[in-house]
């Protein structure tokens, strides 16, 4: 991980802790290399998952490191959530990394875990939202004194006003995480868990990265997602695995979560999604 909020309390035992690749302000490259080549001596492989929002001279880190260590051992994935959906996605693949799944597997399955993910937050404004579409009618309220928005922005954007409409849920069995920023209200808890049949609510602390992401600290973030492992376990065995043509890992989906290469011939992909019904898997079409 490129932040240490972006990484979650552990579900249980066995799920593993997660390495920090800290920016090149907080570290030199030499000692940025020494720290990689330690993880991939004692792990094998390195799953870095950063979001896309990250500062531009980390990203091109973390490039540089994988680059000058010449290795399709380490896997970089860009991850366009908000900053709680990845903290939820960087703790399913910890959970994922001790099943009896290859690197190759864990990496791609970053891309199908995302879609099960429902992120979201509610707004005292949406004037400085940039990552989901939003009218001009609603920046206009937003200005209004009072005026609360809900907002999802995976797994498909979606943007009401307090009061009126509700946000479209999974449907499927889900825990909900929230992280409350200086706003106060009970709506996420008392609306948008009962609506979406929720089975428990976790809070956590609110994450640096999520009033930049929203923009406004007058947030509270919240995250639907899949808790039991066994289920994610199922969810990922569904898909057909192949194997990367240019790295010769194992791969789900189209695209290697190693090396990045599409998977070929075309005709051979495998849909990169399951359907979920009460948190039991029921296949893998889109």
């Amino acid at each position: 991980m490129t932040s240490a909020d972006l990484v979650l309390p552990p579900t249980d035992q066995q799920t593993p802790p997660a390495a920090l690749l800290r920016a090149p302000g907080d570290q030199g490259l030499d000692t940025a290399l020494s720290d990689m080549q330690l993880l991939l001596d004692q792990h094998g492989y390195v799953i870095a998952v950063y979001p896309a929002g990250i500062a531009p001279a980390h990203e091109r880190r973390l490039h540089t490191i994988r680059s000058v260590l010449e290795s399709d051992r380490i896997a970089l994935l860009k991850v366009d959530l908000p900053p709680l959906g990845v903290a939820v996605l960087v703790r399913q693949l910890r959970q994922l990394s001790v099943c009896d799944f290859s690197a190759g597997v864990v990496a791609s399955a970053a891309r199908l875990l995302s879609h099960y993910i429902h992120a979201g937050a509610l707004l005292n404004s949406v004037t400085r939202l940039d990552r989901v579409p939003v009218g001009l009618k609603a920046h206009a309220k937003s200005w209004m004194p009072g005026t609360q928005f809900g907002v999802l922005a995976n797994p498909s954007p979606q943007l009401i006003r307090i009061g009126q409409g509700e946000l479209t849920g999974p449907e499927f069995a889900t825990h909900l995480i929230v992280a409350k920023g200086q706003l106060q209200s009970d709506w996420v808890t008392s609306t948008v868990a009962p609506a979406w049949q929720v089975q428990a609510v976790h809070e956590v602390a609110p994450l640096s990265d999520s009033p930049g992401w929203w923009g406004t600290s007058k947030m509270i973030e919240f995250a639907a997602f899949l808790p039991d492992i066994s289920v994610i376990y199922q969810l990922v065995s569904s898909v057909r695995r192949e194997v990367c043509t240019w790295c010769g890992n194992e791969l789900i989906g189209d695209r290697c979560g190693l090396c990045s290469a599409p998977l070929k011939p075309p005709e051979n992909q495998s849909n990169g999604s399951g359907v979920l019904n009460q948190g039991t898997p029921m296949g893998h079409g889109s």
